[in-house]
């Protein structure tokens, strides 16, 4: 029995269809998208080196259609972070979003919703200036409101909002929100951030009542003991 000694004896389309197996193997074991479509990639060129090499054209066809796929997909990823980055690390424009938006007026005194009342819009501050009553938070142009309502399990207003100071805003609506949630990913990762900041900002307002709550219960205590 002989057995392949050099590569002459095992064959050069023998050790591409190899590495076109082997490749494919570690592409279904990949955990993460980016590397995955590039061992994809690399497959599909594999294959079709081999099967031009082999004269097998059902094959050579199959991976000529999955070479461009996966190559859009992989140049798709690329884009959808850095567009994820740049909201990261920037304001969003609001001049894309206008056109789902609704330009609103508000007078001094006006209270835009209360707490409890059904949920619906959001607003961009775009003038004037605003207060959050529960807790006493004062906004001005370039803040959100309305934000939390949308992931309120009830779809309801977490807290009152009035006007102090003659102002306009556009609102935009949930159902609108949640359109461009999924259709642009900058969009999707600045509303993200700005509902996370408005959150932690409630719990250090809550952690900073609780520590003085525990202050004044301790002075109390000590005063009692003493």
């Amino acid at each position: 029995m002989h057995w392949p000694t050099s590569l002459d004896d095992i064959g050069i389309v023998s050790i591409i269809a190899a590495a076109a197996v082997i490749a494919n193997i570690i592409g279904y074991l990949m955990k993460t998208m980016i590397p995955l479509r590039l061992v994809a990639m690399m497959t599909n060129c594999l294959f079709i080196t081999w099967s031009s090499l082999a004269g097998i054209y059902p094959t050579l066809i199959l991976n000529c259609i999955l070479l461009p796929i996966n190559a859009l997909r992989f140049f798709q990823m690329k884009r959808l972070i850095k567009q994820v980055n740049e909201a990261a690390n920037g304001d969003l424009s609001m001049e894309w979003l206008k056109p789902f938006t609704t330009k609103k007026n508000f007078a001094a005194g006006t209270v835009l919703f209360r707490k409890g009342d059904p949920a619906s819009e959001l607003h961009f501050l775009i003038s004037g200036r605003f207060r959050v009553v529960e807790p006493d938070v004062e906004l001005a142009a370039g803040s959100i409101i309305g934000e939390l309502g949308l992931l309120e399990p009830g779809k309801s207003r977490t807290a009152t909002v009035e006007c102090i100071e003659s102002g306009e805003t556009l609102a935009i609506s949930y159902d609108h929100v949640m359109q461009l949630y999924f259709q642009n990913p900058t969009f999707g990762f600045y509303f993200l951030q700005l509902s996370t900041a408005r959150l932690f900002h409630t719990i250090k307002g809550l952690e900073a009542e609780n520590a003085e709550l525990r202050t004044a219960n301790a002075r109390l205590s000590a005063g009692t003991s003493v």
